[in-house]
């Protein structure tokens, strides 16, 4: 089949699990019945043998793709020399406990008379499980084990090679064809075949769901439709029985082609979520705070000694152990394919920051926080006095060794300081002035011992003089004015050594703290939207603006984004990624309304 690019994508979701559904009219991404259950359909992640579901006409010069205003429902346009057809992908949303996770798929030709090819291989278990086919009058059913998929379409399906079904059929003007593919229990038909008034009832269902939920949005300002897009995206991650977000719906797409950099990201890092609750509680979404938090409130219960895993499974789950897909070729030969995610294992002093400021956030424009809750995170910042010092493997997750990164202590800082916001606030216990204490030498720590007056800027960790694009959390957390002299030159350092224009690098490799892992990496959209925030935070607003508006252009046709940007503007790694999605929002919002005050 060959494969796309991987902005070449729009993603369509059910609160439990996504797809990706390519320009060319292919599933080559879906996990059922969640988002870290086995893949039923990952082609890209091997374009031979990882299963698709693939509509599209037989012959067409182009396609265009579209979410239908406000919404999370998927229109793809294809155009050709026989006429004009377009397919209607999305997954109804799942209401009650049992209920099938169903993709629907509507094909309708808007001019002239088309020939369509059908085909559904699945591939279960990352490709790793065969399967027999059945076919039937109301379509087909594929089992494999305790694992079925149904296809219930009146399109007369015929069997094909290697498990697939499939068919080729024409539609004339103003003629439609759809298919519904159902995760079955063992032993079920293929389901019912859904008439036109049966479509069009889930279909305006599944809007009405998506445009109810939009019409919470509080934000009226500038970009409000990317600001928006971004929005449904992080909502789209939410896995609805438990609140949790993932950091993105794929794994294994890589950070460079033919590189080893691929990741598992169907968990739940604590920091991504805690960042994405202030993004959405800015924007007015409150729900999906309230219910993070109460996700959060399970995790400190459990962890009785205050220390909390990077990353979690969706369902809360501690152990998320990495292994290597090694049959599975990688996405343009992008190996090893990981599965898991060893980084759960790791130390992230960072995370307390981002958990912290969250419930200080919570705490101001959700909800009060309450009493057990607060005694669970006094655990935390008990925990946190006592261990800061220590080195931990940072932010972006290191291969390489602990080291005593800047940015670790930082939001280490954050977390004491937002305790002892809150306690003030609420007349809480606040752990008899230690947190204070504790905070305000963590501050002179970093003064002395993370600046390097020959650099004349902050630096990565303790002792080095390499630049890491984390240190522009430091005005965004209050930690510094964002006009004070030391800031303004590593802002200076930063542009200089780690941007490209509006671009800008995690680290440069081969001069920060080893990572464990060779070659390079694009830049990080998420460190992009960082630095239109300073540049608000210090005045500039034209600049700002600017380099705000140049972000958006490296966004898809959809206003979606990886998690970083290649050299050629290509987009790289799991897609779409909840972090940079959470800082679109936050640059957004408040370069917004420093325009508006000025």
């Amino acid at each position: 089949m060959g494969y796309l690019p991987i902005e070449d994508h729009g993603v369509i979701g059910n609160l439990y699990t996504a797809a990706l559904v390519g320009t060319d009219g292919t599933i080559d991404w879906l996990c059922l019945p969640a988002f870290d259950s086995p893949s039923v359909f990952c082609s890209i992640l091997d374009d031979e043998k990882g299963g698709h579901f693939a509509l599209r006409p037989v012959e067409y010069t182009h396609s265009h793709q579209l979410y239908l205003p406000d919404t999370n429902v998927l229109l793809t346009r294809f155009f050709s020399p026989a006429g004009l057809a377009e397919t209607l992908d999305f997954m109804p949303i799942v209401t009650r406990p049992g209920e099938r996770h169903r993709l629907v798929r509507n094909v309708r030709v808007i001019r002239g008379k088309i020939h369509f090819r059908v085909e559904c291989l699945p591939a279960f278990d990352y490709a790793r499980r065969d399967h027999a086919v059945s076919i039937g009058k109301l379509g087909a059913v594929f089992a494999s084990g305790d694992h079925c998929l149904g296809l219930a379409t009146d399109v007369r399906l015929e069997k094909g090679a290697e498990g697939a079904a499939g068919t080729h059929f024409a539609l004339g003007e103003g003629e439609t064809a759809t298919f519904v593919l159902a995760h079955l229990r063992r032993g079920e038909g293929p389901g019912e075949i859904l008439s036109e008034v049966g479509f069009e009832e889930l279909l305006h269902g599944t809007l009405g769901y998506w445009r109810r939920w939009l019409s919470n949005s509080t934000y009226q300002g500038r970009w409000r439709e990317i600001v928006h897009r971004s929005a449904l995206v992080l909502k789209l991650m939410v896995y609805d029985p438990t609140g949790a977000l993932v950091a993105s719906p794929t794994m294994g797409l890589p950070e460079r082609i033919g590189g080893e950099r691929n990741w598992d990201y169907r968990y739940t890092w604590l920091r991504d979520a805690a960042l994405a609750l202030y993004a959405l509680i800015y924007v007015g979404f409150e729900d999906e705070a309230r219910h993070f938090m109460g996700w959060l409130r399970d995790r400190c219960h459990e962890d009785e000694d205050g220390l909390l895993q990077p990353l979690y499974g969706i369902d809360g789950r501690k152990d998320i152990t990495e292994t290597e897909l090694w049959h599975l070729s990688g996405y343009m030969n992008s190996s090893p394919v990981r599965l898991g995610n060893g980084a759960f294992k790791q130390r992230q002093h960072d995370l307390y920051g981002a958990v912290l400021d969250a419930a200080y956030l919570y705490n101001k424009h959700g909800a009060p926080l309450d009493y057990d809750l607060w005694k669970n995170l006094r655990k935390i910042l008990d925990w946190l006095s006592e261990n800061w010092r220590d080195s931990d493997e940072g932010i972006w997750e290191v291969r390489g060794g602990r080291r005593q990164f800047v940015s670790s202590k930082l939001l280490s800082w954050v977390a004491l300081e937002r305790a002892g916001r809150i306690s003030r606030q609420r007349g809480l216990p606040s752990g008899d002035g230690r947190w204070i204490a504790e905070r305000d030498a963590i501050y002179e720590e970093i003064m002395e011992k993370g600046w390097n007056p020959e650099k004349s800027s902050f630096v990565q960790y303790y002792g080095s003089d390499a630049l890491d694009a984390s240190l522009l959390m430091m005005p965004l957390v209050k930690f510094v004015g964002p006009t004070d002299p030391r800031w303004i030159s590593t802002l200076y350092r930063i542009q200089q050594e780690l941007a490209h224009d509006t671009l800008v690098k995690r680290y440069q490799p081969e001069y920060a703290a080893p990572d464990g892992l060779e070659g390079d990496e694009g830049s990080f959209s998420l460190c992009s939207f960082w630095l239109v925030e300073c540049l608000t935070q210090a005045g500039r607003l034209d600049e700002a603006r600017l380099a705000l508006e140049k972000m958006f252009s490296y966004a898809n046709h959809l206003g979606l984004y990886a998690e970083e940007i290649g050299h050629s503007g290509e987009a790289l790694g799991n897609f779409p990624q909840a972090f940079t999605h959470l800082a679109l929002i936050s640059a957004a919002v408040h370069l917004d309304r420093a325009l508006g005050a000025r």
